[in-house]
C-alpha cells in the first residue's frame, strides 16, 4: 500500500498561463517544489492522483507559485482548485542525523525528563531561526516549546515519546 505524504494545497490560481498559488507543508519546499520534480495532485478519495512536474515555482506573499510541464493555461488547472499535493514516501529521501519529517514529531507525547507527562504535540510553528512545538495539554490551554538542545533532550519517532527539559516558565 503507497503512503502518500502533504506537500500543500492549491488554493487557487495565479494569472492566466497556468500558475497555481499553493499554500506550503512541507517542511522543505526548495527541494519539492524545484524544478523538474514529481508531485501528484489528489483531487478527491476517488480518482487516481495526477502526476505533475514542476515547470517554475516562485514565492510571492505567503504562497509558493507553482507551474507545471503541459498545463500552459488558466483552464488545464483551474479544475486543481482545493486539491491537495503529494509526494510518494520513497520520495522523501533520507534526513541528517538530528532532523526529522514534520509527521514524525506531531502525534509524539511529550515528557519531562523526571517523568511529568506534558501532552501530545499538536502543530509545528516554523519561525526561521527554530521550529516551535505546539503541545495540546489536557484540560490546560497549549504549551509552545522551541526545538533547541537545550529544551529538547531525547527524540523516539518510533514510540511517537519526546523528552524534554522544562526551562522555568516554560511550561506556566
Amino acid at each position: 500500500m503507497q503512503k502518500w505524504f502533504n506537500v500543500g494545497k492549491i488554493v487557487n490560481t495565479q494569472g492566466i498561463k497556468g500558475e497555481v498559488r499553493v499554500i506550503s507543508t512541507t517542511d522543505f519546499p526548495q527541494q519539492r517544489y524545484a524544478k523538474g520534480n514529481m508531485l501528484f495532485i489528489f483531487t478527491n478519495q476517488n480518482e487516481k492522483p495526477v502526476p505533475v512536474k514542476v515547470a517554475s515555482h516562485r514565492v510571492h506573499k505567503n504562497f509558493d507559485l507553482l507551474t507545471f510541464e503541459g498545463l500552459h493555461t488558466i483552464n488545464d488547472v483551474e479544475k486543481f482548485k482545493g486539491s491537495i499535493l503529494k509526494v510518494p514516501e520513497e520520495q522523501l529521501g533520507e534526513l541528517d542525523e538530528g532532523e526529522y519529517y514534520y509527521h514524525e514529531i506531531i502525534g509524539c507525547q511529550v515528557i519531562s525528563e523526571d517523568g511529568l507527562e506534558i501532552g501530545k504535540i499538536k502543530e509545528i510553528i516554523s519561525t526561521g531561526a527554530n521550529d516551535v512545538w505546539v503541545i495540546s495539554r489536557e484540560g490546560e490551554k497549549d504549551v509552545l516549546i522551541p526545538y533547541i538542545e537545550d529544551v529538547v533532550l531525547q527524540i523516539d519517532t518510533e514510540h511517537k515519546k519526546i523528552i524534554i527539559h522544562p526551562m522555568e516558565g516554560l511550561l506556566s
